[in-house]
């Protein structure tokens, strides 16, 4: 049969059954075509989990092909012998069989020899990559083979292994920069030739080669990456927002693709994945109601089947965010069923952090309170990293505040005074330098005065007021530093941009919690 003909018969067929039914049938085939049949067969027979029949390795017919391929394999052509290894990887063969020792060993000769070409070279750098513990000597000796053609003349699959290559022989980039410059160079003229597996790829393999200098470069792969967004696996999403995260890249447009992606594919998206979105839209302060819908949506439905860690990654964006979905009463229902179920499954510190966020939308955990507030899981939070941190302190302070303040009819164990602290560290806490100056400028012009007002007030109720003013009975200001007669008091809130979510008027969490516990705790609060 030749080779045309085999190849079309071969790729019509569905299981390793039929495959070895069909090849049994044939007199004599190439190298090539017996390599193309095991490639065949990874095909069929291997999913994200491995090997779905291991019983296939017994079978006779595949039991014929390894054995010709391992005594003969002086004799194979380039292609037949680097098409069975790569296929003989991707099914799981152990690499110090004797029929992959014999394989790689071919392998490595032939590179020594020079006989490889540059797909031959592709071929190899793919396969030993896709071991647990390749050669970084035989990665090396690839890619010196591949500098001695003209760079400029490399194929998108020749630059993205390479690619691969120095993100395992070089790790930080800084043994080989001349090679990543001319690459980094050479890869900006061929974006738009690039798939979403090869942009994918080089994105993630710019941020671990630390390639902060290929500007250019990154925000170029950035803007072709929205085209991708909807045909790129789980995997390879989620390498390119680590990307965005590590490069400090933040598109409209992205935002936009990613939303119609997340929105259509919720229910199908796998929850790491999901868990990485919404990292990336609380790192970025992005709060996009399309994503935070689906996501609430799709945790309804899926929440039984989440890790403790996915599930804290789902909810806890939408305290720092300050948002609660249309859906809130089904979203914070299915939560708390989960959380009756798991409690104990999950990680002190995650449970913290995922509790805390819930006050921040004024969801409150009362079910739960007794468990953080009582000192065996206060001791278990300074076991374990990062212990009883400065953060920390600061969240069960607040948790314990907002019981006081918002549910006085909480009567479980208070949180001891030795685990409170008396000021706030939140991370947007400063007030924008630039916008407090001009406030103060004009309460200068207002009041004629600077005694009238005090800032950056810290308050016996573990908060930091921007600005306080104080009044009498009659309304009239009181110098800042006086204690008696004080009527009322006036928080003056000065919040710049870094107190919102990106592009919005929506106060983050941390803010939001802040101006309402001042007002219940009894001053006028003012948002400038």
């Amino acid at each position: 049969m030749n080779e045309q003909l085999f190849f079309k018969k071969l790729n019509n067929l569905r299981t390793s059954k039929d495959i070895f039914y069909f090849l049994s049938s044939l007199e004599v085939m190439s190298d090539t075509m017996a390599a193309g049949a095991l490639q065949r067969i990874s095909e069929v027979e291997v999913d994200d989990n491995g090997l779905k029949n291991p019983a296939l390795l017994e079978n006779e017919v595949f039991r014929a092909l390894c054995f010709q391929f391992e005594f003969e394999s002086t004799k194979l052509s380039n292609t037949g012998l680097l098409n069975a290894l790569q296929a003989l990887i991707e099914l799981r063969i152990d690499p110090q069989s004797s029929l992959m020792t014999s394989l790689l060993s071919e392998s490595k000769e032939r590179l020594s020899r020079g006989q490889l070409t540059a797909e031959n070279l592709c071929s190899l750098g793919e396969s030993l990559l896709e071991l647990e513990d390749p050669s970084c000597a035989t990665l090396e000796q690839i890619v010196n083979h591949m500098q001695e053609r003209d760079i400029e003349r490399w194929s998108p699959r020749e630059i993205v292994m390479v690619y691969k290559i120095l993100q395992v022989t070089a790790r930080d980039g800084k043994q080989c920069q001349n090679l990543l410059n001319r690459l980094n160079s050479v890869t900006l003229h061929t974006i738009s030739q690039l798939s979403p597996n090869f942009t994918s790829v080089i994105l993630n393999s710019l941020a671990v080669l630390r390639q902060t200098r290929a500007v250019l470069l990154v925000t170029a792969l950035c803007k072709r990456s929205v085209k991708h967004v909807p045909y790129f696996t789980d995997h390879e999403l989620v390498n390119v927002l680590e990307a965005f995260l590590y490069f400090g890249q933040k598109l409209q447009i992205f935002t936009e693709a990613l939303e119609r992606h997340v929105s259509g594919s919720i229910h199908t998206m796998h929850p790491q994945t999901v868990s990485k979105v919404m990292h990336y839209c609380c790192k970025k302060m992005i709060l996009s109601k399309p994503i935070f819908d689906a996501v609430a949506e799709g945790f309804i439905s899926n929440a039984d089947r989440l890790t403790t860690d996915q599930i804290a990654a789902y909810i806890i964006p939408f305290g720092t965010l300050n948002y609660l979905p249309p859906s809130a009463s089904s979203f914070f229902r299915k939560l708390e069923t989960v959380l009756h179920t798991r409690l104990r499954h999950f990680q002190p510190h995650t449970l913290l952090n995922l509790l805390h966020s819930c006050v921040l939308i004024q969801r409150y955990p009362i079910n739960f309170l007794p468990k953080v507030f009582s000192p065996y899981f206060l001791q278990k939070l300074q076991a374990q990293p990062p212990g009883l941190n400065r953060v920390v302190m600061s969240q069960l302070t607040q948790l314990f505040l907002t019981v006081t303040l918002e549910c006085p009819f909480y009567e479980g164990p208070k949180l001891l005074s030795k685990y409170q602290v008396k000021a706030c560290p939140t991370p947007h806490s400063s007030p924008d330098a630039h916008l407090f100056k001009r406030v103060k400028t004009g309460l200068l012009h207002l009041l004629k005065k600077r005694i009238y007002f005090a800032s950056e007030v810290s308050t016996p109720y573990f908060y930091v007021v921007d600005i306080e003013i104080k009044l009498d009975e009659e309304g009239l200001v009181l110098p800042a530093a006086q204690l008696e007669e004080v009527h009322r008091r006036i928080a003056l809130c000065v919040d710049g941009q870094n107190r919102f979510c990106a592009h919005s008027h929506n106060l983050l969490g941390e803010e939001a919690i802040k101006q309402r516990h001042l007002q219940l705790l009894g001053y006028e609060v003012v948002q400038v």
